[in-house]
């Protein structure tokens, strides 16, 4: 069964840059789409980026230009780059997986099979 493990977060200041990693132990061939979720205190978990297994990405409106989502060749490894980083960016980043591609429901959470337990970020000044 597919394992996800978040790590990386912290606390740093507004401006600053921060790369989260998700680790996928063993066989991470089952998993076509890849992607990080965003759950601030009291609301929802909100997409913020995804990645195909052929590599193509897709990013939230709130965050273009300034993440970038990446995996390495053996799809094992998710990160999340984040620059300009801003209090609204603050939340809880979590890493889901998918066993088919990210097509359009890409945002939606409920379409995804595997989470991992989370790693928290905060901005503030």
């Amino acid at each position: 069964q597919l394992q996800l493990v978040e790590s990386g977060g912290s606390s740093l200041q507004p401006g600053g840059s921060l790369r989260p990693s998700c680790v996928q132990p063993g066989d991470a061939s089952g998993a076509y789409c890849m992607s990080w979720f965003r759950q601030a205190p009291g609301k929802g978990r909100l997409v913020v980026a995804s990645i195909d297994g052929d590599d193509r990405t897709r990013y939230a409106e709130f965050v273009k230009g300034r993440f970038t989502i990446s995996q390495d060749n053996n799809k094992n490894i998710l990160d999340l780059q984040m620059n300009s980083l801003n209090p609204e960016d603050s939340g809880v980043y979590y890493c889901a997986a998918r066993k088919r591609y990210c097509g359009s429901l890409w945002r939606l959470d409920s379409q995804y099979d595997t989470w991992g337990q989370g790693t928290q970020v905060t901005v503030s000044a």
